[in-house]
């Protein structure tokens, strides 16, 4: 057995608590590229400055290159030195200029990180620690500078020179060659540096800030794909105008750019005036994008635009303050994607989203603090608690202080914090001073990991006419810290008769600071039914005991959407777990409540489908003391049946309602009802009806959109029909020269839940489209699979097998991806000890392989130690 200690001796630690303001500061740099993409010359000029009267040498990062001229005030020198990568040089004044030059060669960086090719293109990447790989560099946060980039390149191959900021001056060069300069006069971290070069064309619009600044807006793609980015375009005008609106941020450069490359490990980023793109998230159009890609694409765009301000504007101090920026971002990107639909429905999508990523994370061994406390490599923090937790904190500062409150703290914030590098502690304050609360028991959420648990029970006394709500809270122990102080947590209530469904009075918002606390609500005459932990107010788990008939009831008759979407889902989840641990269950009572919801008139159709839906595999396991994969796949399947079987007619009539509208329209309605038709088909076939899968087939080739062309798709896959392998053929004829289409084609067939879907996925890992050197690929093949829960946890251990070897191989092209796919196989201990077992043997067998990366080796390690 690997001694985990043994794998953990080399890496280096970075802490927290061990931060150090740099020594040497860089106010201005100059930047000269000579680009191409099997050797790129990178000259740059550095105006150094004493920040320390005792500061040591300047200690510039690398990434692996050697330097082929170092000169300090004009004059060559030689009295430098390459300490872990980094170039040391010696300096004795207070002011220098320093510069360097250094060869690249970026078709060589399989990393994506610093300067890269794809695709014909030169593009970068430097969060968190890329720069290094281009230029040597003090490359941290908190050393802001302003840039001038000056790029030459072969015009025919790369006739697009774009950068930070705002274009200065062009021109042509003997040879074929061309040249381009840009300046940002805002100062930024290096990480936010930006380059692409390559043949572009872009979709242009001007934007009218709120001081009638004009500027200009670019889209830039390859022309093959310039018709796929009116949605992108019209996303980043709606987004600006609603920073504006909402926040009072207006823009600030004279031209925004967004570049979509199709090899990128991320989403997106938000470089400032020059936002890199993966493709995924910039391309749409109805032939080709489902309307949950759409709404990413809306999503992204606004998130990294909304970075301008918190993000480029205020920065992070250091990476422990991750979260100051993405949680804040998050929060905003969801606000605005509410305001352009259904807010109920964005509110239950971004739960399911936490409770599927983050409560896991909390949960297992790779749990860790919204603001972490240590790290071998940041770039494994970039999580789901960094994220989607970061962003529920901020929202539940915006619940107690009020929308006036919260404004006037993060008006506070961006005023006295632009320009500099900022910190989680930062963003409190002016939350304290401008919203006039005091957070400090509130700061417990950005130091402590774990999901509370709140239990909540109502007493009723009628003589009294008083109802008493009894709460208590826990947090349970993670890696590190056994022991936790109370939290905070908001937690939205209103009571309903329990008889008739009626409200007892007016929402409340109760605050729980302490272990255990009662509240009263008076005048209460009738029997009272708890709705609690309305919108999600807390990110926490809420215990109840609430019957099957209550819950039911609340999913019929309470004013909160989520609300009325929680008690439906935890009454399927009660059912569920009911049958798995005692092998039966009464289906009626969800059965009936489904009926009811779907003979509610004034439900909108996009509401209707996400109540109706089961909660997933993975959910109903993460509620369980061990997860039995097969035993959880038959109760959900059985109750689908049952749903299907006893409300067929319901469905029927819900796909016809889908089925009536017309063309393709991108619409908070025609969505709900496209979103609605794929849930009935799903549950008509489940009922086994004898042409569901012809039904399913009919709407695949009539499809006039990704969303009926995929839902059918997935209907088929799942299935046992000969007509399944038609349409997988069909799919991939017609799309096969679509990178991004055909990720779906990977990723539905290995997310089926059929019984033979390992061996499938094993075949395709052998497919001549399949590599592992695109992220998006790797994602939509072991990505998927990893998270089927059939067929991933195979009793055999084969599909943890196949994954670790994926990984291996990923690890030495890739290792940032690769890391990011370890998490199913760390939750080891949440298995039979047969199956974690195996999980644990293929950790192992990671962390054996000789140079596998620092990436792999946190999270191998945090894996097999939790």
């Amino acid at each position: 057995m690997l001694d985990v200690n043994t794998a953990l001796a080399h890496p280096q630690v970075t802490r927290r608590d061990a931060y150090r303001a740099p020594e040497w500061l860089v106010p201005e740099i100059a930047l000269a590229f000579d680009l191409d993409a099997a050797s790129t010359r990178v000259h740059a000029r550095l105006q150094v400055t004493r920040n320390a009267a005792d500061a040591g040498p300047l200690r510039l990062d690398g990434g692996g290159q050697v330097p082929i001229a170092v000169t300090v005030d004009g004059v060559a020198t030689d009295d430098w030195s390459l300490e872990d990568g980094a170039l040391v040089i010696a300096l004795s004044g207070d002011a220098h200029i320093v510069e360097t030059e250094v060869e690249i060669a970026p078709e060589r960086n399989t990393q994506l990180m610093g300067l890269y090719a794809s695709g014909g293109l030169l593009c970068t990447q430097c969060e968190a620690e890329g720069f290094r790989r281009i230029t040597f560099f003090p490359d941290r946060p908190d050393v802001l500078s302003r840039y001038t980039v000056r790029m030459t390149a072969d015009k025919a191959r790369y006739p697009v020179l774009l950068a930070n900021g705002d274009p200065v001056a062009s021109g042509d060069l003997p040879g074929g060659r061309h040249w381009a300069e840009w300046h940002d006069p805002f100062p930024k971290p290096c990480y936010l540096f930006a380059l692409v070069a390559g043949d572009l064309v872009a979709n242009r619009a001007t934007f009218t800030t709120m001081s009638g600044r004009a500027v200009a807006l670019g889209i830039w793609v390859r022309a093959r794909d310039l018709d796929k980015t009116d949605h992108a375009l019209a996303a980043l005008q709606t987004s600006m105008k609603w920073d504006e609106d909402v926040y009072g941020r207006e823009y600030d450069l004279d031209v925004f750019n967004i570049v979509a490359v199709d090899d990128f490990n991320f989403g997106a980023m938000e470089n400032k005036g020059l936002n890199i793109f993966n493709s995924r998230y910039v391309l749409a159009d109805p032939d080709t994008a489902t309307d949950y890609d759409f709404d990413g694409v809306s999503a992204v765009v606004a998130h990294e635009y909304f970075h301008n301000w918190s993000g480029n504007r205020v920065t992070c101090r250091d990476w422990f303050q991750l979260s100051l920026k993405e949680g804040f971002t998050v929060y905003r990107d969801q606000s605005f994607s509410a305001d352009q639909g259904s807010a109920a429905v964005k509110r239950i999508e971004d739960v399911r989203g936490l409770r599927a990523a983050q409560f896991p994370e909390d949960a297992g061994p790779l749990a860790h603090p919204v603001r972490p406390e240590s790290y071998i490599e940041i770039s494994n923090f970039y999580t789901a608690t960094i994220y989607n937790k970061g962003a529920e904190v901020i929202r539940m500062m915006a619940t107690m202080l009020g929308p006036k409150g919260f404004r006037a703290g993060t008006d506070l914030y961006f005023d006295r914090h632009d320009g500099t590098a900022a910190t989680c502690e930062d963003f409190i304050a002016c939350m304290e001073e401008g919203g006039g609360a005091d957070l400090t028991q509130f700061r417990h959420w950005y130091s402590q990991a774990g999901t509370p648990r709140v239990t909540a029970s109502l007493r009723h006394d009628g003589s009294a006419a008083r109802a008493t709500l009894t709460l208590g809270q826990r947090t349970p122990p993670t890696p590190g810290q056994a022991e936790k102080p109370p939290m905070v947590l908001p937690l939205r209530v209103k009571l309903f008769g329990a008889a008739t469904g009626r409200p007892l009075g007016d929402e409340r918002l109760v605050v729980l600071t302490e272990p255990t606390a009662e509240i009263t609500f008076d005048g209460v005459t009738e029997k009272p039914l708890l709705s609690i932990n309305r919108q999600f107010s807390a990110p926490v788990v809420v215990e109840t005991d609430r019957t099957a008939q209550d819950l039911a009831l609340l999913s019929a008759c309470d004013d909160d959407p989520f609300a009325r979407y929680e008690a439906m889902q935890q009454l399927m989840l009660d059912t569920i777990i009911a049958s798995v641990t005692h092998g039966r269950a009464d289906h009626a009572p969800v059965i009936a409540a489904i009926a009811r919801t779907l003979d509610d008139p004034a439900l909108d159709p996009a509401f209707l489908a996400e109540a109706v839906l089961l909660p997933s595999d993975s959910f109903i396991g993460d509620q369980l003391p061990i997860v039995d994969p097969e035993a959880i796949f038959r109760a959900r399947d059985a109750l689908r049946r049952d749903i299907g079987r006893s409300l067929e007619d319901k469905w029927r009539a819900a796909y016809a309602q889908g089925q009536a509208q017309g063309g393709f329209v991108y619409s908070p309605v025609a969505k709900g009802l496209r979103r609605l038709k794929s849930v009935a088909l799903g549950y008509i076939a489940a009922s086994g009806a004898g042409d569901a899968h012809q039904i399913a087939f009919d709407q695949f080739e009539a499809a006039d959109n990704m969303t009926d062309r995929q839902g059918a798709l997935m209907t088929l896959v799942n299935g046992q029909s000969n007509t399944r392998v038609a349409a997988l053929d069909i799919f991939y004829n017609r799309y096969s020269d679509n990178p991004l289409v055909l990720d779906k084609w990977f990723s539905t067939q290995a997310l089926s839940s059929r019984e033979d879907t390992a061996d499938i996925v094993f075949d395709l890992a052998q497919h001549r489209d399949f590599t592992l050197s695109n992220p998006n690929r790797a994602r939509a093949l072991v990505g998927a699979f990893s998270v089927n829960q059939r067929a991933f946890h195979a009793a055999d251990g084969r599909g943890y097998r196949f994954v670790a070897d994926q990984l291996i191989a990923l690890d030495k092209l890739n290792p940032q991806t690769a890391a990011k796919l370890v998490p199913p196989l760390g939750r080891w201990k949440r298995f039979s000890p047969e199956r974690g077992a195996l999980m644990r043997a293929e950790l192992e067998r990671i962390l054996a392989v000789p140079g596998v990366s620092r990436d792999m080796i946190e999270q191998a390690s945090r894996s097999l130690e939790g």
